[in-house]
């Protein structure tokens, strides 16, 4: 199969040579297809003429979408409506590793995109399908990641009693991709030993079902509910598991899980009394009294500041957090020294000036892991709409007349020389 060279520092990832067409919008799909193109893979992203995805285009809480999951992907606008249009991406298709999609069940076949119609020109396609639902009786069901938290019992654990809510962030979209890439990477194996792709997919509702598993273990166990987490008098089995406020208006997490941390916790902070307080002796003891222990060390916290209290813990090897807000973040020494936040062109995402971003640039969150030559990294900025078109239909086989004239039909939307991708 014909793959266009790689970016520079591209050529050692794991997926580099592999050619990725991806047919998606929002977030299960983005996320698939930026894992892919971040281990190396020349992801190409389909978008409709003359827009591009609509993704580009929302606002409020998904204003980000777009930015955070579109890296190091090529963008191809094109006009699937028409015949050349669509006879240029099955060109595309047929010399490709793997296609990703994420639209409504039977979406794609009716525009002549199915896998069956695919893997007739190209039989070791991995064709990639993720859906609200993998086949069963919902698999017709339109989701959301809110409709599969809701029906999952994610919801129910996260709210307290009688108010279901959402996790803050779009969790199983973002899961659902992961499992789809892992799907996607297992497959390519199987393929090395038979030659031939197929169907693999990934469900948001059983990407939910994984992350709830440990409730429904815990309600086989116990049988009856778990308490939700959003309960204040969920009932914890450890004595510190808590947020606490400091002298300086601060709030900090720590935790005390162990009884060999709970010795050392109350030496260091000056509960002596509580560490050889024979009524506390053992782990169900300490979980039991949490409110009297509570109540004192909670008297010793509002007289530290945030930094003095974080930097004991730190010092006793506890477990603890501060309670911080996405802008935090940016300046996190620890994620801006392990190299975890790309410098990301936000404007890429929007064309249209009325739209600006605030910032023009931020450090947004890489993949959470490090290979053998350290960790993945930005070789592409989110694409402009159509940025990649002329490059990719040349690489289809295209000549400058063919493609000249799709661009001139509205077929194909290019800008007239690629724009630098500033890294």
């Amino acid at each position: 199969m014909f793959h266009s060279p790689q970016n520079t520092g591209e050529s050692r990832l794991p997926l580099a040579g592999i050619r990725v067409i991806e047919f998606s919008h929002m977030v299960m799909g983005p996320s698939c297809g930026m894992i892919l193109a971040d281990l190396g893979a020349d992801v190409i992203k389909i978008e409709p003429a003359p827009g591009g995805d609509n993704t580009r285009r929302l606002t409020g809480p998904a204003v980000g979408f777009f930015s955070a999951f579109n890296r190091n992907k090529r963008s191809l606008c094109v006009d699937l409506k028409s015949p050349n249009g669509l006879a240029l991406v099955r060109r595309l298709a047929a010399d490709a590793d793997v296609l990703v999609e994420n639209f409504r069940p039977g979406g794609m076949a009716k525009m002549g995109l199915g896998l069956e119609a695919l893997q007739a020109d190209n039989p070791g396609l991995v064709y990639c399908s993720l859906k609200g639902f993998l086949p069963g009786p919902y698999e017709h069901r339109a989701a959301l990641d809110e409709v599969v938290q809701m029906m999952g019992g994610l919801a129910y654990m996260t709210g307290p009693p009688g108010r279901p809510l959402r996790a803050g962030s779009s969790v199983n979209d973002i899961m659902g991709g992961l499992f789809g890439a892992l799907a996607v990477v297992a497959a390519l194996r199987e393929r090395d030993r038979t030659g031939r792709g197929g169907l693999v997919q990934s469900g948001l509702f059983e990407t939910n079902m994984v992350l709830v598993a440990q409730h429904m273990a815990r309600t086989a166990v116990e049988g009856c509910d778990p308490t939700p987490f959003g309960d204040p008098e969920m009932k914890k089995p450890w004595p510190l598991y808590d947020i606490f406020d400091t002298a300086d208006d601060g709030q900090v997490f720590v935790g005390v899980v162990t009884e060999t941390q709970w010795r050392a916790f109350c030496k260091a902070f000056g509960l002596d009394d509580l560490a050889q307080d024979p009524d506390l002796a053992g782990m169900a003891a300490l979980a039991a009294a949490r409110p009297r222990i509570l109540a004192r060390v909670g008297g010793v916290f509002a007289t530290l500041t945030k930094a003095e209290l974080m930097a004991r813990c730190e010092a006793l090897g506890l477990p603890f957090s501060p309670i911080n807000r996405p802008g935090d973040l940016f300046e996190d020494p620890h994620l801006l020294a392990s190299g975890g936040l790309l410098p990301t062109d936000l404007t890429r995402a929007r064309d249209d000036a009325a739209s600006r971003p605030a910032a023009e640039s931020a450090g947004l969150p890489g993949l959470p892991i490090s290979l053998f030559d350290g960790r993945p990294g930005l070789t592409r900025q989110p694409p402009r709409v159509g940025e990649h078109g002329r490059d990719i239909a040349r690489e289809a086989g295209l000549g400058e007349a063919e493609v000249a004239a799709l661009i001139a039909a509205g077929i194909l939307v290019a800008p007239e020389v690629t724009v630098p991708e500033p890294v």
